[in-house]
């Protein structure tokens, strides 16, 4: 007999209270707990995956570890992100904005897998829009890649102990819904229960589970908070629509690196991948203009050369404009204060426009001297050698702090054909100038980067 539950839940967190509460006391938000009524069918003997075994405490010395090889997924992008490939019995979640491509990606990745059985598991799309999108992406068909229209985890278990595939994909985790509890597909306790089901069959039949997800407006994977807890990894897929470039990244791994990022660039046949971003992110001119810089920065643990654009202009309107696209605007107001402090610019009369070529939100604390460097060329309206990079951390009081991983950086940059390379001084100590063609140029205040450069 099914039993009837009320709950309050909050949309933003997933945060479970019997009372409905004006304030979540999980994440602070208000007006955020919407009811839910349960009606929990009581789960049948003998219908489990798996046979039950007790467990008994174990030295740690005494477990067995078996080595199980990761699956390459056939994008080297991709197994990086993954820390080397595809875990049997992992839970992954990939989440990301309407349109980006979170189920090009997988669906390419099943006709990449021509020696694995992969089941794609669709709740979104017909079967003959998968196939025209496979037509579409890739010119080889796969005939282990098998598609499956449904929605009900039950019924799905039941295909799955018919087909016996090697990998899931299930696009997407918020379409799904399961029999046992009595609610609408995608409220808060339907993608709990799903999610807890593909967990539990993961784990007990070491089968890779890959979960497509929806985000909210904040940016968020919809949904409780558990089940970010509940995968394995969870991976974000991030980029402009008006750009052309797509970025995996690793928020949570237990099987790897969380630093690690991929790079595809989406074009009329699907996602192509990216294995040298620096030379698409530098634009050719084919004169010198000012206001702009090269910055060698790192994204996990790849280093980029990503070019920074500033415009410095005189305020036609009164009230000076600061504006950064891919940049910390309040990192950017207090750049600004250290030029006009230290270098004596007045810029408080000024507009101020940053842009980092190519789309990307670049965090790294080693672009600031590039950004002060192309702030300083539009103001003089004098342009920096194409053939110049920066890599450095600003300080209040205007010194160049030292940047992790400089080695990494300046090799890219010798790689790539730069000639002088800007760095802190106190990253000087232990590297061999000599080993690079490339020549280096330590600085300790922003003071002497105005004199080097104008």
């Amino acid at each position: 007999m099914a039993k009837s539950t009320r709950f309050f839940y909050c949309k933003n967190c997933g945060y479970q209270s019997a009372t409905w509460i004006g304030k979540c006391p999980s994440c602070s938000e208000w007006n955020t707990f919407e009811q839910e009524i349960i009606h929990r069918e009581e789960k049948q003997k003998g219908k489990a995956l798996s046979v039950l075994i007790k467990s008994k405490p174990k030295s740690i010395s005494d477990i067995e570890l078996e080595e199980m090889p990761r699956i390459t997924t056939g994008y080297q992008e991709l197994d990086t992100v993954l820390g080397g490939g595809i875990v049997r019995g992992s839970l992954t979640l990939l989440g990301g904005e309407p349109g980006i491509g979170k189920s090009t990606l997988l669906l390419q990745m099943g006709l990449a897998l021509q020696k694995q059985r992969v089941l794609y598991i669709s709740g979104e799309e017909s079967e003959a829009q998968l196939k025209m999108r496979a037509e579409r992406i890739s010119k080889h068909p796969n005939q282990n890649l098998f598609i499956l229209t449904e929605t009900q985890t039950q019924e799905i278990v039941k295909h799955i102990q018919e087909l016996e595939p090697d990998i899931i994909i299930v696009d997407s985790i918020q379409t799904m819904q399961s029999t046992l509890i009595d609610s609408a597909a995608g409220s808060i306790s339907q993608i709990k229960e799903c999610a807890a089901e593909f967990q539990h069959l993961a784990k007990t039949t070491a089968l890779p589970v890959f979960l497509i997800g929806h985000i909210t407006k904040d940016g968020a994977i919809a949904g409780p908070k558990i089940l970010e807890h509940i995968v394995d990894t969870v991976l974000q897929f991030e980029g402009d629509q008006h750009y052309g470039y797509r970025i995996v990244r690793c928020i949570k791994n237990r099987f790897g690196s969380t630093s690690e990022l991929g790079i595809f660039e989406m074009n009329a046949t699907g996602l192509r991948e990216v294995t040298n971003p620096s030379e698409i992110l530098l634009s050719h001119h084919d004169e010198l203009l000012s206001g702009t810089a090269v910055a060698a920065v790192l994204e996990g643990n790849r280093p980029l050369m990503i070019e920074t654009q500033a415009l410095v202009s005189t305020a036609v309107y009164g009230t000076p404009q600061r504006s950064a696209t891919g940049f910390d605007l309040r990192r950017l107001n207090m750049l600004l204060a250290v030029l006009e402090k230290r270098c004596r610019f007045k810029l408080g009369a000024k507009d101020v426009f940053l842009n980092i070529v190519g789309g990307f939100s670049i965090d790294d604390p080693a672009i600031n001297l590039a950004i002060m460097a192309a702030i300083l060329s539009s103001t003089a309206d004098i342009p920096i050698d194409a053939k110049t990079c920066f890599a450095g951390e600003m300080g209040l009081s205007g010194e160049v702090r030292p940047v992790p991983r400089i080695e990494q950086r300046i090799a890219e940059a010798d790689k790539l054909g730069f000639q002088r390379f800007f760095l802190s001084k106190y990253n000087m100590k232990g590297i061999n100038a000599s080993k690079y063609q490339i020549q280096l140029i330590p600085i300790g205040k922003i003071e002497e980067l105005l004199k080097l450069l104008f």
